[in-house]
């Protein structure tokens, strides 16, 4: 990388907008780059000059798609922007470059497989609602990769909740469920860890108020009740009595 001493450590940031971090420190992205940059940090290995080419310029033919990367490549390679390397058949990052999805990725199936590392506990690594990938980019190949990093971020974090639950960190448990649910309320799954989470601690009114909110949002936008394992959890406590006297049950 052009201006870059060797050794110094060199990230592409995709979550939250594209940069990159050069030695700690934060450099922007020629405009007539990014999009080449972003194709190829998320390709994950070398990619065919061709395929990048008619994927990100599909509106022209081979040849001009061919200069449109040509000079995108130029653009990139401008000084303190020599991310990428290519030759006359394919393009692939720098190596020893890193890609913050790639990390994020790591983390998450670690503690998906159940083989979190101590630091991976940490409840702030990665925000489900203020993590996403590219926003604002609505190309198709940038649409289907925001829609698998978001599935796979919130898989984390609901695997994130229930390890810390067994660690008996219930304060950060309810903080990672919380989170997890406010970016995507009608996520069952999500809302059956935030549950459990209040329970496991021993708030029940916690875990009932969390479930009477469940309910009345899935039936007032999707029309149904709660699935069958949310009503089975919140069948884990006793009724409520309310004022009059009488019992409240579980709706």
């Amino acid at each position: 990388m052009a201006g870059v001493a060797p050794g110094t450590a060199l990230c592409v940031n995709l979550l939250g907008g594209l940069y990159l971090t050069v030695g700690g420190q934060r450099v922007e992205v020629p405009e007539g780059g990014k999009r080449l940059l972003a194709f190829v940090a998320l390709s994950g290995g070398r990619v065919e000059r061709r395929r990048a080419a008619g994927t990100l310029w599909p509106e022209n033919d081979d040849l001009r798609a061919a200069g449109n990367l040509r000079s995108a490549l130029w653009r990139l390679r401008g000084p303190g922007y020599e991310v990428l390397e290519a030759d006359k058949a394919a393009l692939w990052l720098r190596p020893g470059t890193s890609v913050d999805v790639d990390v994020m990725h790591d983390w998450a199936e670690r503690l998906i497989a159940g083989c979190p590392t101590p630091a991976d506990l940490c409840s702030v690594l990665w925000r489900a609602d203020s993590v996403e990938l590219l926003p604002g980019w609505y190309d198709d190949w940038a649409l289907l990769e925001r829609e698998r990093i978001r599935q796979l971020l919130l898989h984390a974090l609901e695997a994130l909740a229930r390890h810390l639950v067994d660690l008996g960190r219930w304060a950060e448990a309810v903080t990672v469920a919380t989170t997890t649910v406010a970016a995507e309320p009608l996520r069952e799954s999500a809302q059956q860890v935030l549950i459990t989470t209040h329970l496991a601690e021993g708030n029940v009114v916690e875990a009932r108020r969390a479930y009477q909110a469940y309910s009345t949002l899935v039936r007032r936008e999707l029309g149904v009740p709660p699935g069958r394992p949310v009503r089975e959890l919140a069948a884990a406590w006793s009724p409520v009595p309310n004022p009059s006297g009488s019992s409240a049950g579980v709706p």
